[in-house]
């Protein structure tokens, strides 16, 4: 046959055997769930396609206050859980309220978070958003009583108040502003303050958003570790944020030789008196904090503002709610009572989070294989609760496509109803902090201004929300 024909069996053979290769990985779930030893029956759906299966079709973009074509289509033909092929890995998908809140309420027993391995690139191995088991509990634990000490504190309230008039301020001669972009330095720079003491206008604090700029774009990009893309430019502003902030936690411990018991009164203070955190953990630590501070209290804060844009009515209520607030005040600062007497405001930012879904879904695994009603989910498969489909559906909240706060004034179940944050174990621990930020900046907006949404502007899930346009509101000074 000569060299050349058993070159080219050769390669013909090596072709067969990689195609048959991941045939056999692509199908071989679905074939042994369904058919094997176990005979366990698993959702109804289909793999989509070899190796990708159905991930660019789940991750397409689409209005945050919508569940998009791939979960309408899927719902309507399989169910509220189906199975699919998603993120490299055979997947049940759950839209049903009952199973989220059971995968949520059964971390670390029968499932386990579960990100990408691109993630943990960016984020690093021991971020609390991407540790499991003892270690994720040990993180949280600290994250806990860390965030419990500061929330007490009357200078975290201070301090945001004090940042929220700042960027009022800034608005005065202005007939219009970018509202994201706002929202996104008013949180960074309370964040920035509270975790590192640093003031807006330090030189670190630039750097540091400088750098952060970059990280949240790769961890929404393609995990190419390549020179220039965003995924590799945002591993290496991971990097030199993680040494910003170990030159700061370093010249905080040369202080504390030098001039003694002067201390700053802020989370990294705290922080570094704990002993059961390496020196990397606390670095981790930081840098988690910051993420969950800056991105989502920002997109929440754009959130309320988009969706009581559009309601008057809301608006309205709203604005009575904290002139009555302030005609206690006279010209003093907010405190702790002050926010608990912000009923309805607590109403909005419940209704913004569901129906604006600031969180599509979150990863997860099967530990075992779990039954849950009739079907089963095997062991090793991936399982994605999404949180969007279970907030905007209409047996779960009525009339869920519209904007209404009204509708949690005598809901008794809204920690199923419920999930922006995640829940169980595994529950953002700052939301809290987030809600504050979010009142307190409300309590003087909707006393100096009304607005208007500029025409086009929409919350877009890509899966992570942005608002493409910026979020671009008209301001009208209130006449009182």
């Amino acid at each position: 046959m000569g060299e050349e024909g058993s070159l080219l069996i050769i390669v013909i053979t090596l072709v067969i055997s990689f195609v048959i290769g991941i045939t056999l990985n692509h199908f071989w779930p679905l074939f042994f769930n369904n058919y094997g030893t176990t005979l366990h029956v698993i959702p109804k759906g289909t793999f989509g396609w070899p190796l990708l299966g159905e991930t660019l079709s789940f991750l397409k973009p689409h209005p945050s206050n919508s569940i998009g074509t791939f979960l309408q289509q899927h719902c309507s033909r399989y169910g509220k859980v189906f199975k699919s092929h998603l993120f490299f890995s055979p997947t049940v998908v759950s839209c049903d309220q009952d199973l989220n809140y059971f995968i949520l309420q059964n971390e670390d027993k029968l499932f386990q978070c579960s990100y990408p391995k691109p993630i943990h690139g960016i984020l690093g191995k021991v971020s609390l958003l991407v540790a499991v088991g003892d270690t994720h509990k040990r993180l949280r634990n600290v994250s806990l009583s860390l965030i419990s000490t500061i929330k007490s504190k009357p200078e975290f309230i201070n301090d945001v108040e004090t940042l929220a008039l700042q960027i009022l301020q800034s608005w005065k001669d202005k007939h219009q502003v970018r509202y994201w972009e706002e929202a996104r330095k008013f949180s960074f720079n309370v964040i920035v303050k509270q975790v590192l003491g640093l003031t807006p206008d330090n030189p670190q604090s630039a750097l540091i958003l400088q750098d952060f700029l970059a990280f949240m774009r790769g961890l929404i990009s393609l995990p190419l570790y390549i020179p220039g893309t965003p995924y590799a430019r945002a591993v290496q502003a991971r990097s030199r944020i993680s040494s910003t902030i170990k030159a700061i936690i370093e010249e905080r411990r040369r202080k504390h030789v030098v001039d003694g018991d002067s201390k700053k009164n802020d989370f990294l203070e705290i922080l570094l008196c704990v002993d059961t955190l390496s020196e990397e953990e606390k670095v981790s630590f930081v840098l988690d904090s910051l993420l969950g501070g800056y991105e989502t209290t920002s997109l929440l804060m754009a959130m309320v503002v988009f969706f009581i844009g559009q309601s008057q009515t809301a608006f309205d209520r709203l604005k009575e709610e904290h002139d009555n607030i302030r005609s206690t005040k006279e010209k003093e600062l907010l405190n702790w009572e002050d926010y608990q007497k912000m009923d309805f405001t607590q109403k909005v930012i419940n209704e913004a989070l569901r129906y604006g879904n600031v969180v599509k879904f979150v990863h997860r695994k099967a530990l075992k294989d779990v039954k849950f009603k009739d079907y089963v989910i095997p062991a090793g498969w991936k399982v994605l609760p999404v949180f969007s489909a279970v907030h905007l559906d209409p047996s779960v909240h009525p009339n869920a496509l519209h904007f209404n706060p009204w509708r949690w004034e005598s809901d008794e179940q809204i920690s199923k109803k419920l999930t922006p944050f995640g829940g169980g174990s595994r529950c953002c621990p700052g939301f809290e902090l987030a809600k504050v930020e979010v009142a307190f900046f409300l309590h003087h907006l909707v006393q100096k201004y009304r607005w208007e949404v500029e025409e086009g502007e929409q919350p877009i899930a890509y899966p992570y929300v942005e608002f493409k346009n910026g979020l671009t509101i008209r301001l009208h000074k209130n006449s009182t």
